[in-house]
């Protein structure tokens, strides 16, 4: 019996494949609390403090089932592996620890194939310890990415795995819940960074700005992307049309409510020009598949695991909100389920727009848990919980 290490992806593939095993999470309840692993099905997991371990050794372990494959989670990796050799000594059989801790789980990134065309093809890059999404086109040996997180190496990875240079890469919105990868990626490789200026205009930032219906193309043709500004969550907030097909949405729309106006402390004036863009994308063809930049909780996934649906059924399934038919109702309904953002939205907002910058640890700090993005009741009553 011997003590072993594993990484945040194969945990989510254990997750996803419904194995038989039992997450231990030995950090602080305050901790455990704030943030944990959560998976598309349900799972077994406890907290029993590190602490415990090191204070009430027999009564903690006790409290775990020596006939299951364990799986220790912390918030930096030594916790766990001493959790570890404890549970070891003890006669555990299967007892592993996540090397780099909880962190390798916030940045995990999980891509999927959203769609396979002749000339182009459409990933979905899951990050489950966020509830967010970034996106990968391909055509033609090259690539265009949206939305990209703080794990730059993982786009690298994947672009190289794909034959594919990133040639461009454009943001929906100035993000206030996860530090940006997109003026790093541009840094890094040369490609081109696009941005609305409404967001942008005083970020220290080398992005090029984009106008309002202008499309995007590959060196060789591929999909057209168009852009449609869609203010409201900021005033800089963008939709990409891609291919007539896909509506990367970012914070605008979700498949559970739509994005909150208030984060910028402007939350009837928001609202106004929300409700104004609403009024547009209820226009569009019900037929387009949102693309969101974030998710509630896995009961929004496909069958696939993949978040995507078409506008029509949104709009069907948010119809308390859809069916505002006049702006003083809806700021109503924004007021009613407005609730405090997270203190490090604003830190994250400068270190966005690169005002100010931090060190890799503070940012991981900045970067951990999910978002708060979304205006509705469930949101609010999860985050008073």
């Amino acid at each position: 019996m011997t003590l072993s290490s594993y990484e945040a992806k194969d945990l989510f593939q254990w997750l996803t494949n419904k194995e038989d095993i039992l997450v231990l999470d030995v950090r602080n309840n305050k901790d455990f609390s704030r943030f944990q692993v959560e998976s598309p099905y349900p799972f077994d997991m406890i907290n029993v403090s590190y602490y415990d371990f090191m204070e009430i050794e027999e009564e903690s372990v006790a409290k775990v089932a020596q006939d299951r494959a364990i799986r220790i989670v912390c918030a930096k990796e030594g916790s766990a592996k001493y959790v570890g050799e404890i549970l070891v000594k003890y006669g555990f059989a299967d007892v592993r620890y996540l090397s780099g801790g909880i962190k390798t789980w916030g940045n995990l990134l999980v891509p999927k194939l959203l769609r396979r065309e002749e000339d182009y093809s459409l990933y979905q890059f899951i990050r489950p310890g966020k509830a967010s999404c970034s996106y990968g086109l391909c055509s033609e040996a090259e690539m265009m990415l949206f939305d990209p997180s703080r794990n730059i190496e993982f786009y690298f990875d994947f672009a190289k795995s794909q034959g594919c240079k990133i040639i461009k890469t454009f943001e929906t919105h100035l993000q206030a819940d996860y530090i940006a990868g997109s003026r790093m990626i541009a840094e890094k490789t040369g490609a081109e960074f696009w941005a609305n200026q409404s967001d942008f205009k005083a970020a220290k930032t080398n992005h090029k700005p984009l106008t309002d219906g202008e499309s995007h193309r590959f060196s060789k043709g591929g999909p057209e992307v168009k852009v449609m500004f869609t203010p409201g969550h900021t005033p800089g907030s963008t939709t990409y049309l891609i291919d007539n097909k896909f509506m990367l949405s970012g914070d605008t729309i979700f498949i559970q409510s739509i994005g909150r106006p208030d984060l910028g402390g402007k939350a009837v004036e928001w609202a106004i020009v929300l409700f104004d863009t609403l009024q547009k994308i209820k226009k569009l063809d019900d037929k387009l598949l949102i693309l969101p930049g974030h998710y509630m909780d896995w009961s929004e996934a496909t069958e696939d695991l993949l978040f995507s649906l078409p506008i029509g059924q949104a709009k069907e399934r948010n119809k308390e909100i859809y069916s505002i038919s006049n702006v003083e109702g809806f700021i109503q309904f924004i007021q009613d389920n407005m609730r405090p953002q997270p203190p490090e939205y604003g830190t994250i907002r400068l270190a966005n727009a690169n005002l100010e910058q931090f060190e890799a640890e503070k940012q991981e700090e900045l970067d951990l848990g999910k978002n708060e993005c979304a205006a509705t009741a469930y949101a609010k009553t999860q985050a008073a919980a």
